[in-house]
């Protein structure tokens, strides 16, 4: 079910663990999104296609009406998307000072990594991000790896 469509009081919420999940993550790993799914009350977004601001709204009212037990993310990393979604559960966590367990997961190559909810506030500062690649500028490989993007901006210079 999509979170932006789903009523924030729906019975199925009601102290569900709730698993925020990317429109495309089940198509593109599904066993990744397999084992997420377990005893977890799902809701699909794409932020490519949705409006952020109001995810995360959506978001802060399920967790202030719905008492839900925890909160997972899961999304694919790289996406500039997917990141907003990301923020957005930050964002309302924050907004509703919620004292559920929170976690975030990146799929990248069929493997889900769990990061901290400092790193999605890190790279919402591009300045921050500056001074950690000016401190480990090994980073720019992995980078290259990754992104083909870079691989192609890397090799026009």
């Amino acid at each position: 079910m999509k979170l932006i469509e789903t009523w924030v009081k729906a019975s199925f919420l009601k102290g569900a663990s709730l698993l925020l999940v990317s429109e495309c993550a089940q198509a593109v790993y599904p066993s990744v999104y397999k084992r997420f799914v377990e005893g977890r009350v799902v809701l699909t977004s794409c932020p490519e296609a949705e409006n952020a601001e109001m995810l995360m709204g959506k978001l802060a009212a399920i967790l202030t009406c719905s008492n839900i037990s925890d909160l997972t993310v899961l999304t694919m990393e790289g996406s500039p998307h997917c990141l907003a979604l990301h923020a957005a559960a930050n964002e309302a966590m924050f907004i509703t000072k919620a004292k559920v367990p929170f976690s975030h997961f990146v799929i990248l190559n069929g493997k889900a990594i769990q990061v901290s909810s400092e790193s999605v506030r890190v790279a919402r500062y591009l300045h921050l991000v500056q001074k950690c690649i000016q401190k480990h500028p090994e980073i720019l490989e992995d980078l290259n790896s990754l992104s083909v993007e870079h691989r192609c901006s890397v090799e026009q210079k």
